[in-house]
Parts: structure tokens; sequence; C-alpha cells
């Protein structure tokens, strides 16, 4: 029988600090594109003629916004807490508790207690990579190398993973761990990225006048 005095200390779970999940292929790629368009969409208005100057603001208007979403902002955050998910055009704020499971497939995914799916942009899906993997996996057990037959034991097995592959584990692990948490209660939120639409659809729209009144 417990002691009112003295009742028993809930049972404490390790910390982790908000981690940050994000392509690095994806960002570079995303920053040649915008040197590159910045560097043709200005020249173009500094020296063209006629409409071309209205066509290249318009054209960087909408192009700029596009590429920053699909490229540089996709992100993931986890923390103890909650998983935050930065797609292209929303943010998803997701409490542990509201998490169902994540999947790994050709893209990965995170589903909720309704039934909801979104997918994890900066969390991208590498073919190569696993059959990199798998290769190694095949090689080592081939070889007789006792760290390949026991890869289940934690931090053992990472190499044998696909980069991204071993992060979904990770945040399933965590998600695993923290579903009961009182601070990881909630239900989902999700934003509209108007940052990023809002510039986009008025280089739509200008494009469009521009081209209507040549």
């Amino acid at each position: 029988m417990t002691d009112p005095q003295h009742p028993v200390a809930e049972p404490e779970y390790p910390e982790y600090k908000d981690r940050t999940f994000r392509s690095s292929g994806g960002i570079a790629g995303g920053v040649l594109l915008l040197a590159l368009g910045g560097w043709l969409g200005i020249d173009a208005m500094i020296r063209g003629e006629g409409r071309t100057p209205w066509l290249a603001l318009a054209g960087l208007l909408l192009a700029v916004p596009l590429v920053v979403a699909f490229t540089v902002r996709p992100a993931v955050y986890a923390n103890d807490d909650r998983l935050r998910i930065r797609n292209p055009f929303r943010t998803i704020t997701l409490p542990w508790a509201s998490v169902s499971g994540l999947r790994s497939g050709y893209s990965n995914e995170v589903f909720t207690q309704s039934g909801a799916k979104y997918q994890l942009w900066a969390i991208p899906v590498s073919l190569r990579g696993r059959k990199k993997a798998a290769r190694r996996k095949s090689q080592g057990t081939a070889a007789g190398d006792p760290s390949v037959a026991n890869a289940r034991r934690p931090g053992e097995a990472e190499s044998l993973r696909a980069p991204g592959d071993q992060i979904m584990d990770d945040l399933r692990e965590l998600s695993e761990l923290r579903a009961g948490a009182k601070s990881a209660q909630g239900e989902p939120v999700v934003r509209w990225g108007y940052e990023i639409l809002a510039p986009a659809v008025a280089g739509a729209v200008l494009l469009a006048v521009v081209l209507a009144v040549a």
C-alpha cells in the first residue's frame, strides 16, 4: 500500500533535445538553382527590353518560392514532446500521443491516430543507400562478422541501415517511448505556409497579366 506521505515517483524518461533532420543534397541543389535563377532573372530585368523585365520579375516571384519550398524549406524537428514536420506548403505539429506509426517505403510517412498521413519531405528515401546497406550486411554475414549477427543491439546496426531508414527507426523508438508522457499529449496542428504561397500566387498572377496584355 502506498504511503500518502511518501508517494511513489513516476518513472523518469531520458530527455531528448530537439533534433533537426534536413536533406543536405536538397539544400545544395536549391541554393544552386536560386543562384542560377537569380543571376539570369536579374540580368533580364536590367538588360531586357519591352516586356522582358516584367516577365523576368514575374518568373522570379513564382519560381523562387517554389524552389525554396521543395529544397531549402523541408525539415523535421523531433524532441521528447512532439514531432514537427515542415513540408513544402505546410507545417504539421504532432504530439507523440497523436502518432500511430511511422512507415518507410518509397517515401517516409507518419500516421496519426485519426488516420491522417503526412510525408516527411526532409527525410528522403534512398534506394541506392538501401542497396549499399544490404550489400554490406550480406558481405558481413558471409565473412562471419559478429557485429552483423548481433546487429539488433543498440549502436551496432547503424552501418547496416540506410541513413533515412536509421532515422525513421530512431523516430519510431522515440514515439513509442514518449507516447504516454503527459507533456506529449494533444492533437495535431496543421499550418499552411502562406509565406511561400503568397509570393508564388502573386508571381503567377503577374505572369498571367503580362502575357495577357502582350
